[in-house]
């Protein structure tokens, strides 16, 4: 099986492009450029200028913001499927978040005018984005209301259940699961400082909830933590 037939069977199975043809596939299979990146590497940062837009093949990053007051806050994490930087193609300037690299990832580029051209000629894929685009602007509200409320606890147990949750497909939460974060990176899901956060996190582990280690938190009762989410 020759590249441009292994990428376009792997555009297939990405939601937004599932209903186009075979020969669809194929012609954005021809302009989609493989990329590669390490754990911590950096796709791209808020501010750069940017015309590609990037569809995620495996591992996983993170978008996250700089807030006025030097805090780093994740805004989304990123899977297998999941489709970034297409604000490129609404005439953005600059990108609006960094996206940092979670696992070893490999990733799909995709010009943003190429992607424009496949979205005229099938408008339910213009219908799909723009769902997608919608579905993240309601978390980011969703985020915003609970910084705006919640004590640091209640963000810190958010996060780490979303996270618990991100890892149970099917609703179930089971005990003892593992979420592959540090104490930071939870703390900027949460929108917290590290020392709150951290602080926070000793307690549950106090209280036998939680066990942190290096670069690992388990969750032993996932269900507890909605007792701290008020």
């Amino acid at each position: 099986m020759g590249d441009g037939e292994d990428t376009a069977r792997l555009l297939a199975r990405v939601p937004l492009f599932a209903d186009l043809s075979e020969p669809d596939l194929r012609e954005l299979a021809q302009v989609a450029v493989p990329r590669s990146y390490e754990a911590g590497q950096v796709v791209f940062r808020e501010g750069d200028a940017g015309d590609t837009c990037f569809v995620v093949r495996s591992g996983a990053a993170r978008v996250t913001r700089r807030h006025s007051d030097g805090r780093v806050i994740t805004l989304s994490e990123l899977r297998p499927g999941a489709i970034f930087g297409e604000l490129a193609m609404f005439g953005g300037e600059t990108r609006s978040a960094t996206v940092e690299v979670l696992e070893p990832m490999r990733a799909l580029g995709i010009l943003a005018a190429d992607l424009l051209r496949l979205i005229l000629r099938h408008p339910d894929i213009g219908m799909k984005m723009l769902e997608g685009l919608a579905n993240r602007l309601r978390a980011a509200n969703e985020r915003i209301a609970r910084q705006s409320f919640q004590t640091v606890a209640g963000r810190v147990a958010s996060a780490l259940l979303g996270q618990v949750q991100s890892l149970s497909p099917d609703g179930e939460l089971g005990r003892d699961v593992l979420v592959r974060a540090t104490q930071a990176e939870i703390a900027q899901l949460a929108g917290a400082s590290r020392e709150s956060a951290s602080r926070f996190l000793a307690k549950l582990e106090r209280a036998g909830l939680i066990t942190t280690g290096r670069g690992k938190v388990v969750v032993h009762e996932p269900d507890a933590l909605r007792n701290y989410i008020y």
